[in-house]
Order: C-alpha cells, then sequence, then structure tokens
C-alpha cells in the first residue's frame, strides 16, 4: 500500500508542478541574494563541497566526481567512476565525499560509493588529488551492505581527524537496533579506514544506532554534530548526535510519544530529535550558516529539502537554535519554487550558498542544477575566487523573446554548442565560427532551456527563459 500511495502522489505532483523551475532573487528582511545558475545539465548531483582550492567539488551519483570554478561555472570532470559504480534511478550510485582538512597538504578526497558484488554493497575509498584528476584510490572500508534504498553514506571528518559516515537500514529495520549489523548507523573511522581505540566499543566502528536513513551530517554551533534523517511515512528527524545513543528506529518514529515508543525510550536511553517533520519531507544535507554576509541566516541551520511523497514540500529549511544548541525554536522555509533540494554548501569568502537540485521528481529527475544565491552587496575580507577570464559564455537578453545573443570566450572557437530544453531534448546544435553569436528562439516554446560548449578547458552550461 506504501508504494501504491507513493506513486499516485507522484502522478498528482506532475500535474500541479510548474512547467518552469526558474531561479530568482531571494529578497530577505534586509537582503536581496541574486540567483545565478553556476551550472545546469548534472546527473543528479548528490554531494557538494566548496574546497580549499575555491572551487566546488560535486559527486553526480552516477559515478563522476566534478570540479567546477564557481565564477564563471566551468565543469571538468576528475573521476569517471562509472564503469565501477552502481547507480542508476534509485537511491544507490556515488553518494558522500569529504575533502581531508589539510587538504592543500595532504590531498586526498574521501567518497562512498555503491558497487555491485552479488548484490548492492558501500565502499568508502579516498583518492589521491594530483591537480588535474583523482587517481590512485585505496580502498579504506569495504564492508557494508547496501541496498536499492536507505544508503545514507553523508561523511564528516571530525576536528579530531576522524570520519563519521551514516548508513541507512538498507530497508530493513531491523538492522537499526543490531550491533552487530552496521547498517542504520552512524560510524566512526581513522583516516586510514581502521577502527579509533576510543570507540564506544573498540573493537566496532559503530558510534550510534538506531537511525533509518540520515543523509545530512555537520558540525553546529558549540562544536556539536548534528543529523537529518529520513523516517517512513512520518517523522523525518533533525538529531543532535551523540556515541554510543540511541535514536530509536524502528522502535520509535520522532519523538517517544506513544505508550510503546515510551517505553522502549525509557528501557533504552532513546534521543529524541530536537524537531521532526510530518508527513515526511525527505530532509537531507545540512550545513550551519555561521558567516555575516546575511545576517537573517548567521547562527541557523540550513537543510536542504527533497519534497517527501507528495514533492510538495521541497524547500531549503532554516532553523534557528536555542543558546546551547539543544533545541529548535524556528524553521523559516524557502526556495520552494526549484524542485526536489539534495544538497546545500557555502562559499567562505562571499557566504554564498550553493544548492544542488535534483529535479521534479523522484528520484533524480532532470534538470538538476547548482544555484548561488550571493549577497552582492557584502564585501568580503577575502578574496578567494579563481582567474575566469579565458573561459566564459554570457547570455542576454535572459529572459529571452525573438533573439538570443552569446558573447563566448575566444577558445570556444570550432567547438560544438548545444541547446537544450529541460526535458532533455537537443533543440539546436551548432558550431561556434565567432566570439558573438545570435540564435533566433522566436517560434521556440516557452519555457526554461540550457546551452552547453565544451573544450580542452571543461565545460560551460548556461540557463535562460525563453518567454
Amino acid at each position: 500500500m506504501r508504494h501504491l500511495f507513493f506513486w499516485a502522489a507522484l502522478l498528482v505532483a506532475s500535474l500541479q508542478l510548474p512547467t518552469t523551475l526558474q531561479a530568482q532573487d531571494l529578497q530577505l528582511d534586509s537582503t536581496l541574494l541574486t540567483a545565478t545558475d553556476v551550472a545546469t545539465g548534472l546527473v543528479v548531483p548528490w554531494e557538494v563541497k566548496y574546497g580549499p582550492d575555491d572551487h566546488l567539488w560535486v559527486t553526480e551519483r552516477r559515478g563522476n566526481i566534478l570540479r567546477i570554478n564557481p565564477e564563471n561555472g566551468n565543469i571538468v570532470t576528475i573521476l569517471n567512476h562509472q564503469s565501477t559504480v552502481t547507480g542508476g534511478n534509485s537511491e544507490y550510485g556515488m553518494l558522500g565525499m569529504a575533502l581531508h582538512p589539510d587538504f592543500l597538504n595532504t590531498p586526498l578526497l574521501y567518497v562512498v560509493y555503491c558497487y555491485d558484488q552479488s548484490g548492492i554493497r558501500e565502499r568508502l575509498s579516498s583518492f589521491e588529488w594530483n591537480g588535474t584528476e583523482l587517481v590512485n584510490e585505496t580502498i579504506l572500508f569495504d564492508e557494508i551492505q547496501g541496498g536499492n534504498i536507505h544508503d545514507g553514506s553523508r561523511l564528516l571528518i571530525t576536528t579530531d581527524n576522524k570520519i563519521l559516515m551514516t548508513t541507512g537500514d538498507r530497508g530493513n529495520s531491523s538492522l537499526s537496533q543490531n550491533k552487530n549489523s552496521l547498517n542504520g548507523k552512524i560510524l566512526r573511522l581513522n583516516l586510514d579506514g581502521s577502527i579509533p581505540d576510543d570507540n564506544p566499543d573498540p573493537a566496532s566502528y559503530v558510534y550510534s544506532f538506531g537511525h533509518r536513513n540520515p543523509q545530512g551530517l555537520t558540525y553546529g554551533p558549540n562544536g556539536q554534530i548534528y543529523s537529518s534523517e529520513h523516517g517512513a511515512q512520518q517523522s523525518d528527524e533533525f538529531n543532535l548526535i551523540g556515541p554510543d545513543t540511541n535514536y530509536g528506529w524502528p522502535n520509535v518514529q520522532g519523538a517517544c510519544n506513544t505508550a510503546a515508543e515510551q517505553t522502549f525510550c525509557n528501557e533504552n536511553a532513546v534521543r529524541e530529535p530536537l524537531i521532526e517533520f510530518s508527513p515526511c519531507a525527505a530532509v537531507n544535507d545540512i550545513v550551519y550558516y555561521d558567516h555575516p554576509a546575511i545576517p537573517e541566516w548567521e547562527g541557523k541551520m540550513l537543510m536542504a529539502v527533497l519534497g517527501g511523497f507528495a514533492l510538495s514540500d521541497s524547500r531549503l529549511s532554516v532553523m534557528t537554535f536555542n543558546d546551547d544548541g539543544t533545541a529548535i525554536l524556528n524553521e523559516d522555509q524557502y526556495l520552494d519554487n526549484l524542485g526536489r533540494l539534495r544538497d546545500v554548501a557555502i562559499n567562505p569568502h562571499t557566504g554564498s550558498v550553493y544548492v544542488a537540485t535534483n529535479g521534479p521528481f523522484y528520484p533524480g529527475s532532470g534538470p538538476n542544477r547548482i544555484i548561488e544565491y550571493r549577497n552582492e552587496a557584502y564585501v568580503p575580507n577575502s578574496v578567494g575566487a579563481p582567474n575566469t577570464n579565458n573561459q566564459f559564455i554570457r547570455v542576454f537578453p535572459n529572459p529571452v523573446i525573438d533573439q538570443l545573443q552569446l558573447q563566448l570566450s575566444p577558445n570556444f572557437a570550432g567547438q560544438q554548442l548545444e541547446v537544450i530544453s529541460f526535458n532533455g531534448q537537443v533543440i539546436q546544435q551548432l558550431t561556434i565560427q565567432s566570439e558573438q553569436l545570435q540564435i533566433d528562439v522566436k517560434s521556440w516554446t516557452p519555457g526554461m532551456y540550457f546551452l552547453r560548449a565544451s573544450n580542452e578547458e571543461g565545460m560551460i552550461t548556461r540557463t535562460f527563459v525563453k518567454q
């Protein structure tokens, strides 16, 4: 019945969704955030990290890792692992990622991905960054059963140089309370994949348990660690994470508010969520916004929300803590017109917020984008943006009615330009002959489109609206 409900809700949602998911500027109380499409046409961007090299690092669930210049949108695929990664139209694939905390001196990237070995399995590996691509994979941890659903896989490197890794129950809820299983847990590992001596059980990776499918993991106020977690039909959770702590699943959903739940909670010292969301909104990545560029959000938790069964609750949630970070006082909701929001990242220089979209439909249909929201009135104390003079595409007017004008950097000469509709149809292809192009769009169907062009330096995408 649950699956019938889901697909019925999906059909209703598909009839209600807007035909365009245009990124629009966002006016807060006193701050205007300007929206810019950084990259369009990605294939289920799952993790987005702002690196110390001032680029965005992005996993695509199909098995790629991208490095994107946030100032001009140049995209370079630095790892194509599709031949190894098992991905596709479900919840498994290339998932969580973290950069070494001293990345500029120790250029290692950690990533979790799924592969097929008589069934879906999960692996934690590290790769070396040689300045051009990711090389020399080292398998650190290879003992986790995966599934079509509930694979968790968010990573966090802690201040004591340990790896926290979330795992889902892979659809078998009985595993979450079983400490001999690695599913339905948050695990703690050394950077080399071994078990830390100071784990709750020095012979086990398990750090906390009783989880269903945690897909957000980050630091918050006072150095505390928080996680967002998918519930079933109800009670998505936002949790304060502690060692050797039981979070209740499957015996408890959300707060301990039934007689059976209260008995289990008392007997097992279950920690209740700081806030829960019913019906399920499909909460996902979380980041703590600790930057002066957006004063309305400073000191608050940002959470990407996919939208739940009805796919109608997608949004960016902004949650306000109490003074010691042990309670959520308020949730404000923004960006509810962009489809499913998977991930969020912060530019430490400008305070810009980047959100990754996973299209309007489960499990990750296109168009998939990364959109920046920047307070252009804020002047950063440090400048970390890469040099962008050698690679660009500018599109105007936008929106366009009749003639679309393009200005391109000279290094695109002789390359192919594609214009693609948001349903994936290639509308036009042409060879770039000059730095100024004009495309007649008078007869095109109104809606959103994007164009892309590649050269030896990477790929640029640009989104525009035909009125």
